[in-house]
């Protein structure tokens, strides 16, 4: 059976409206829209984290119908790799691994200034 030409476009497509469903949290990674490309079975995109700094996979493993996750430095090596994600959990997984730390209320507000009600 050959490949569809338009299946990792649309695929790319069907993740970044998953990511997008949770707009705020997608926004405080730093994506660089400039650098959103579709790859093989996903998308890519290079992300300012507060724990990653660097380009971001996200990939539909076909065999299980589950979503990975690998976290790309400067270098080019992989960082970190996640795997066995449910398309519910992968905002949370995703801003887990790029943005969230123990102190992260405290650092946006002291990099933003934010007044705590």
């Amino acid at each position: 059976m050959e490949r569809d030409k338009n299946y990792d476009l649309e695929l790319a497509k069907y993740i970044w409206s998953i990511l997008k469903s949770d707009l705020p949290v997608l926004m405080s990674w730093g994506v660089e829209i400039e650098t959103v490309k579709t790859i093989k079975c996903g998308i890519e995109f290079k992300v300012n984290g507060f724990k990653h700094t660097g380009k971001v996979q996200i990939v539909l493993n076909e065999g299980v119908d589950l979503f990975e996750v690998y976290l790309i430095g400067e270098n080019g090596a992989i960082r970190d790799k996640r795997e066995g994600i449910y398309f519910d959990m992968l905002v949370s997984v995703v801003d887990e691994l790029i943005e969230k730390t123990d102190d992260y209320e405290k650092r946006v507000f002291d990099i933003y200034n934010i007044i705590r009600y």
